[in-house]
C-alpha cells in the first residue's frame, strides 16, 4: 500500500499527472490536475490511494488528507466507483457537496457524471452526518490565458466523464468568462454543469 509519493512532477494530463520518483514515473488519476500547474517540474508530494480491480491496479492522487478521506468515503458508497469520486472531488465545490448530502438534495448530486437518482439517494443514505470537518481549500494554479485554456479544461471534463452535449451547451458562456487558467475554466464549467 503506498501513502504518498514525493518527485518531480513531469506531466499534467488532463486527468491525471505523471510524477518522476527517481527515474520511475508513476502515473497518478487527479481530480483536476491543472491545478498543479505552477508546480510543474518542481518536487511535489502528492498523497495517493491504491485501488486494485481485477483487471488494473491505480494510483488515485490528493492534495490533503481531508481530499483522500472524502475520496474513501465517497468509493464506500454501493453505486460508487473512483471514476465518479474523482469527478465529484473535481467540481472543488466540497460544501455545496456536504450541504447537499446534510440537507437530501437529490437534485444537485445528480448533476454529477455518472450518479443518477437512486445512486444519489444512496450517497444521502450513506454519508449523511458523517461530515465532521469540510476538506481544507487547496491549492490554486495560475497558467496563461488563452483558447488552449479552454481546451485543456475541455480534455478534463471529458475526462472526468462529461458528455460532449454536455460541454457544448455551455462552450459560450465558458467563452464569454474567459478564465485565465485552466482551473478557473473547470470551476466556471462546474458552475454552469450544476445549474
Amino acid at each position: 500500500m503506498y501513502e504518498y509519493l514525493n518527485g518531480e512532477l513531469a506531466h499534467i494530463l488532463p486527468t491525471a499527472i505523471v510524477i518522476d520518483v527517481h527515474g520511475v514515473g508513476y502515473q497518478v488519476v487527479f481530480a483536476n490536475p491543472y491545478r498543479l500547474q505552477d508546480s510543474l517540474k518542481k518536487q511535489i508530494k502528492v498523497l495517493v490511494q491504491q485501488v486494485v480491480r481485477e483487471d488494473s491496479i491505480t494510483l488515485y492522487g490528493f492534495i490533503s488528507s481531508e481530499e483522500r478521506e472524502l475520496f474513501q468515503r465517497l468509493i464506500s458508497v454501493s453505486g460508487i466507483g473512483p471514476k465518479s469520486a474523482m469527478s465529484i472531488l473535481a467540481n472543488d465545490d466540497t460544501e455545496g457537496f456536504v450541504n447537499a448530502v446534510e440537507s437530501g438534495n437529490v437534485t444537485y448530486l445528480t448533476k454529477f457524471p455518472g450518479v443518477g437518482k437512486k445512486t444519489a439517494q444512496q450517497i444521502i443514505l450513506d454519508l449523511k452526518g458523517k461530515f465532521e470537518a469540510l476538506p481544507e481549500e487547496t491549492t490554486k494554479a495560475v497558467v496563461s490565458t488563452n483558447q488552449a485554456t479552454l481546451e485543456e479544461a475541455k480534455e478534463a471534463l471529458l475526462g472526468l466523464g462529461y458528455s460532449a452535449k454536455e460541454i457544448k451547451k455551455i462552450w459560450k458562456s465558458l467563452e464569454a468568462a474567459a478564465p485565465s487558467t485552466t482551473q478557473e475554466a473547470l470551476k466556471v464549467a462546474f458552475k454552469l454543469l450544476m445549474k
